[in-house]
């Protein structure tokens, strides 16, 4: 098992165990009001402390107690410091976009790039480019960020858009930009780290971390700062004092 891989299920271990001392192990839920409620398409989605590799469709709401205090304590770990200058960024300093070559990540390296995993994975009645089984031309997506429910065609690509959830820019300026260039690839591909979600929020987003940006459905909000929890804890990045506040307030009481 990769040390990464390793690191996840040692972390999942930990967070598990203080859900159940709470008397509750990690679920899905449902929403328990607030923002946009979720779609047809979101019953098969998995909570994030449920699932630490994101290898899993969706994301679903987290929403009892234990999951709640799980989440804080998962938080509470993180380091923090300022955001540094974005001098040097290029996309391109993650590697090309969408690689199938970034070792140490799932779904690496099985002839498919980046992109349609994700849409693979995270799609409903996934329909491929005749003689394909890689190139998703439609599909089925529920959008946890606004809560809406896409049918998307490959005619209108930009509708969907893969997000990094700690975004690339954010994590350069967050220390990346000391890293090899091997682990910036594993972040720009980690489907840990990608959602694909309306192009619209995407955009709206940009490079902003949880206390500048969270997803229009509020009641996504504690499972998506739990997922960049779950990704600054997997690659050591720390947040600013800001962005960990708001985590922190989005899995309160």
């Amino acid at each position: 098992m990769p040390d990464s891989l390793r690191k996840r299920s040692a972390l999942f271990a930990v967070v598990l165990s203080a859900a159940v001392l709470a008397g509750c192990g990690p679920g899905s839920g449902t929403p328990d009001g607030g923002g946009s409620a979720p779609g047809p398409s979101a019953g098969r989605a998995a909570g994030p402390l449920g699932n630490p590799d994101g290898t899993k469709p969706g994301l679903a709401p987290v929403t009892t107690d234990a999951d709640k205090a799980a989440a804080r304590s998962l938080i509470g770990e993180l380091t923090t410091k300022g955001r540094g200058p974005r001098t040097g960024y290029d996309r391109d300093e993650f590697g090309y976009a969408w690689m199938d070559t970034a070792d140490g990540v799932p779904l690496a390296r099985n002839g498919c790039d980046t992109r349609n995993d994700v849409l693979k994975l995270h799609g409903q009645d996934v329909r491929f480019r005749s003689g394909s089984d890689c190139v998703v031309v439609s599909m089925d997506l529920y959008d946890p960020y606004t809560g809406k429910d896409i049918a998307w065609k490959k005619a209108r690509a930009a509708e969907v858009q893969i997000d990094h959830v700690v975004p690339l820019s954010y994590s350069w300026q967050m220390g990346a930009a000391r890293w090899r260039k091997e682990k910036r690839q594993r972040l720009a591909n980690d489907v840990l780290n990608l959602l694909p979600v309306s192009g619209s929020a995407n955009s709206a987003k940009s490079d902003s971390g949880p206390a500048s940006w969270l997803p229009p459905n509020k009641a996504i909000r504690c499972s998506y700062v739990v997922r960049f929890a779950q990704v600054a804890e997997e690659y050591e990045l720390p947040v600013t004092a800001s962005d960990k506040e708001m985590m922190l307030k989005q899995c309160g009481d």
